[in-house]
């Protein structure tokens, strides 16, 4: 039994409270262990995971030791805290925790603000050089943008969080931007539209389409080659990462690389070695009733732009049609992230995450499909959800905590009984 973890997630129901006044005095409280690694951080709406993963991976094979931190988790506290490409143990984790706690209750601070301070700590006992931050919510007020970083990545922009960040891709935007610095150099991914609006930061900025162009040569299950041309050079990589975002997400890590000075031999391994579990995932499972073999891809579509991106993958692979397992929140756009894979489901198996209170249930998110006359059944647990899966391929979506308690199921392993808000 973890105390200190049971403590943590009990601050969850606090809330999110954007700013950066406690963050950086929990940080000065501990020490400021930021300062003794350079920084990167990696924000915008989808892809920031894959993207930060992927760029740890490249700064790793070049010689940097380095760490990667990424919310949320899908099955284990422990996986948001990577260094040297291992996760750190469950028992370093609780024991920083236990260090940062007695300064955190005595600020008031929120959970996300914590795991950031703590993710610092561990990474610099852990003797990190650089440190791959995953930013949380928007960007200008969330805890990571308490850091400096030597270099910033904007994926891209969709509307998701809009009552806090803003109800159009302009103020998110704009959020988004708040990580950028002055004089410094900053990659991005996001459409023309906004570059007037990064470019008016005053950070040296190079985009996808602008200073760098992208090709992508698909090899299906494979992943994709990537073409990346840029004013540091041409240079082609081997992405196992699936779907034209997924092949994006690699091009932009590499041109982030490119802007820190890394020899190519450590790119294209860096790039080779990414694995990022819960993101156009393919398992196989052999645990239905009738032992018959079943393919589940996970994917963590949660808001419409990242369903659009899921059903373009998959039908880039091939796939017209499939039977999806669907749980969503119940404050996501569900009916926006409907309407995008809807033409892709054959059936719908609705259920639900056990373990996240924002979960919706399964009667509400039937009526989203009714619309669109799929077959639609429920299932009270993710559990069920599979044990109804027909053979052949399936796809479980629209929620990282669902995915985060399928997951282990398909691969035997234990979960984290805990419940999830953030």
């Amino acid at each position: 039994m973890s105390n200190h973890l049971d403590w943590l997630y009990a601050r969850q129901r606090f809330g999110v409270h954007p700013g950066l006044g406690r963050v950086r005095e929990l940080l000065n409280m501990l020490g400021d262990p930021q300062t003794t690694f350079q920084t990167v951080l990696v924000g915008g709406t989808n892809g920031k995971g894959s993207t930060a993963a992927t760029l740890a991976s490249i700064l790793q094979s070049s010689g940097r030791r380095t760490a990667l931190f990424t919310s949320p988790h899908l099955t284990r506290f422990a996986e948001r805290f990577v260094v040297g490409g291992q996760e750190l143990s469950a028992d370093v984790v609780e024991a920083g925790l236990g260090r940062v706690r007695p300064h955190a209750e005595a600020l008031g601070a929120t959970f996300f603000e914590i795991v950031v301070a703590l993710g610092c700590w561990l990474f610099a006992e852990a003797g990190a050089q650089w440190a791959v931050m995953e930013v949380g919510l928007g960007g200008r007020l969330d805890a990571t943008n308490a850091l400096e970083p030597a270099l910033s990545v904007i994926t891209g922009v969709a509307l998701d969080h809009t009552e806090i960040l803003g109800d159009t891709l302009s103020a998110i935007a704009s959020e988004k931007a708040g990580i950028l610095r002055a004089g410094l150099p900053a990659v991005t991914g996001i459409v023309p539209a906004f570059w007037p609006l990064l470019d008016a930061t005053g950070a040296d900025v190079w985009a996808l389409g602008r200073e760098a162009q992208v090709e992508v040569q698909s090899q299906g299950w494979q992943g994709s080659r990537v073409t990346l041309t840029s004013p540091a050079g041409s240079l082609t990589v081997q992405t196992p990462l699936l779907g034209q975002h997924g092949a994006m997400n690699a091009a932009l890590a590499v041109l982030a690389v490119q802007r820190l000075g890394t020899d190519l031999e450590a790119i294209q391994k860096g790039v080779t070695q990414i694995r990022w579990p819960g993101r156009l995932e393919k398992l196989i499972w052999l645990g239905g009733l009738d032992g018959l073999e079943r393919q589940v891809v996970l994917d963590g579509a949660h808001n419409p732009d990242g369903a659009r991106a899921l059903a373009a993958a998959l039908r880039s692979l091939g796939v017209e049609k499939v039977p999806l397992v669907f749980g969503a929140a119940g404050d996501k756009d569900i009916a926006g992230v409907v309407a995008e894979l809807a033409p892709i489901a054959s059936q719908v198996i609705l259920t639900r995450s056990r373990l996240s209170p924002r979960a919706a249930e399964p009667q509400e998110l039937a009526k989203f499909f009714e619309p669109f006359g799929i077959p639609v059944r429920s299932a009270s647990t993710p559990a069920g959800a599979l044990a109804s899966l027909p053979p052949g391929l399936s796809v479980v979506c629209g929620s990282l905590y669902l995915l985060g308690e399928v997951r282990p199921l398909l691969l035997g392993e234990a979960a984290e009984e805990r419940e999830r808000w953030q």
